[in-house]
């Protein structure tokens, strides 16, 4: 076999293998296309199911939305149809209201017509009656002219003086009077002013005194105080500047100074000495030093504590200092402290009962002696001093002016000044404050309850609220209810003729019936 033929037979079998190729190619691909045909009407056939349960499903929403929108629009509409209903009946209600109000006014207007239609008639008749009593009051007038020998005129004029006089004595009356009530109120409110202030305030008494008593454990501590040929106690009173007395009196000490800081350094100085144990001349020297210091810390924290406690600012550091040092100090026998304590609450509380500026009263009241303590001696009145010292730290004027008149040194210019005289009297002159005046008020309290049993049926009395109230207890087999009114009054008619007292005294009698049994 030749090339030719064998490459012809090789032509001829890759045009036959492409032939079947190309037949095997056209029989897939018309296989394919009858899979995809089949396929895609599957596919269209469950499309057409499926938009026919979307378009089913979609009419029955919509129709739901319609019947709920329908609804819903039918709600307003009643809604609507209510309220216009409502608005129709109120329409009506008013229109009906209108009418009746409409139909009274018809009626008020038709008897306003006939009561003026009246009055009309009876002031025609009035008219008549003025002209006829015009002409019979000339009548009268010149009957009576001719009869006294005066002219109208003239007798007008004397009853014109006669009416002054008696307008004159009646209001000159009136104006007594009223003076005498307005006096009387005032007097009245101002003691309930002062009586409601004094109530509401009470402290304690304190007593001055010139010594104090160092008590000690055993008499052989005196000889170590004394020390050797008495170094010790004549060191003690240079540095302390306070007398110390040791005498026979049994496991005491007397010191005596009229300056009661020193008198207290002293004391605490001689009980940390004996605590101690070692006396000797620097020793007592170290002590009365820290002594000193400890005493002058504690005259300014009791300061600061003073004004926090009444709610004072802004007070200089000097006059904190001041108001501390008020503690030792005694006046009339009433500590300095306390009693300025208390002049300031009454004057905080005056004010404020009157109106005025309670702060700075009872800051007044506060600084109003502080010219007894002074760091010096003066020969100015104390009142002048503290004020010099208020002006001088920086405190108001009208603070100061009430500081330096609560004695009537100086004229008063403010309001608070004679709140601070009149507060100042009152803590001074107050049941308990002063020694002297104690003695006075129990004898007082017990002349109030003897004169309760001067009465017949009267079993116990006793005097309260410091000589204000006596309650008395009397029988009740004794004394009868309306006997008991009586026997208050009678009381009180006694202690007011026979007594002397301040303010008022509140007398009340009680009457009980008791009936006891015993269970055995």
């Amino acid at each position: 076999m030749t090339n030719t033929t064998f490459i012809l037979i090789a032509v001829a079998a890759l045009l036959l293998g492409y032939g079947l190729a190309k037949l095997l190619e056209k029989l897939r691909a018309s296989k394919i296309l009858s899979d995809a045909e089949k396929e895609s009407n599957s596919i269209i056939k469950e499309a057409k199911i499926t938009a026919d349960a979307l378009k089913k499903d979609k009419i029955l929403q919509a129709k739901e939305k319609f019947i709920e929108l329908k609804a819903e629009h039918e709600k307003v509409i009643l809604a609507r149809d209510k309220k216009i209903s409502d608005a129709e009946k109120r329409v009506k209600d008013k229109e009906s209201q209108l009418n009746k109000e409409f139909e009274k006014e018809k009626k008020l207007i038709k008897s306003l017509e006939s009561k003026e239609a009246d009055y009309g008639h009876r002031i025609e008749i009035l008219e008549k009656k003025e002209s006829e009593l015009d002409k019979m009051h000339k009548r009268q007038v010149e009957i009576l002219e001719s009869i006294s020998g005066l002219s109208a005129d003239d007798a007008k004029v004397q009853l014109i003086d006669s009416l002054k006089a008696e307008a004159k004595t009646d209001a000159m009356s009136f104006i007594r009077d009223t003076i005498e009530e307005a006096k009387l109120t005032a007097e009245q409110d101002a003691r309930k002013v002062i009586l409601n202030t004094i109530q509401r305030v009470g402290v304690e008494q304190s007593i001055e005194n010139c010594v104090s008593v160092f008590n000690i454990e055993s008499d052989d501590v005196k000889g170590r105080i004394i020390g050797r040929e008495g170094r010790n106690i004549r060191a003690l009173e240079a540095a302390t500047g306070v007398e110390i007395i040791v005498d026979d009196t049994p496991e005491a000490i007397i010191l005596s100074c009229f300056d009661p800081v020193r008198r207290e350094i002293a004391r605490l100085s001689l009980h940390k000495l004996v605590t101690d144990g070692r006396i000797h001349p620097a020793r007592i020297e170290e002590i009365v030093e820290k002594t000193e210091r400890q005493i002058n810390q504690e005259i300014i924290e009791v300061g600061k504590r003073t004004v926090i406690d009444l709610g004072i600012h802004g007070l200089h550091p000097e006059l904190i200092k001041t108001v501390g040092r008020m503690k030792f100090r005694s006046s009339y026998g009433q500590n300095l402290l306390q009693h300025s304590r208390e002049v300031a609450n009454l004057c905080g509380i005056m004010a404020a009962e009157l109106g005025l500026n309670a702060k700075a009263a009872k800051r007044a009241g506060l600084l109003h002696d502080i010219g007894k303590v002074p760091d010096a001696e003066s020969e100015l009145p104390h009142a002048i001093l503290g004020m010099q010292w208020a002006e001088k730290f920086g405190e108001k004027p009208d603070v100061c002016n009430a500081i330096g008149a609560h004695h009537d040194e100086i004229e008063m210019k403010s309001m608070i000044a004679p709140i601070v005289q009149v507060c100042d009297a009152i803590s001074g002159a107050r049941p308990g404050a002063r020694r002297q005046v104690l003695d006075s008020y129990i004898q007082r309290l017990k002349d109030l309850e003897d004169l309760a049993f001067g009465f017949k049926g009267v079993q116990k009395a006793y005097a309260i609220q410091a000589g204000r109230e006596l309650r008395v207890l009397v029988e009740s087999e004794k004394v009868s209810d309306e006997q008991a009114a009586d026997l208050s009054f009678n009381i009180s008619q006694k202690i007011q003729t026979e007594m002397t007292y301040p303010g008022q005294v509140k007398i009340t009698v009680i009457r009980e019936t008791r009936a006891v049994n015993v269970a055995k």
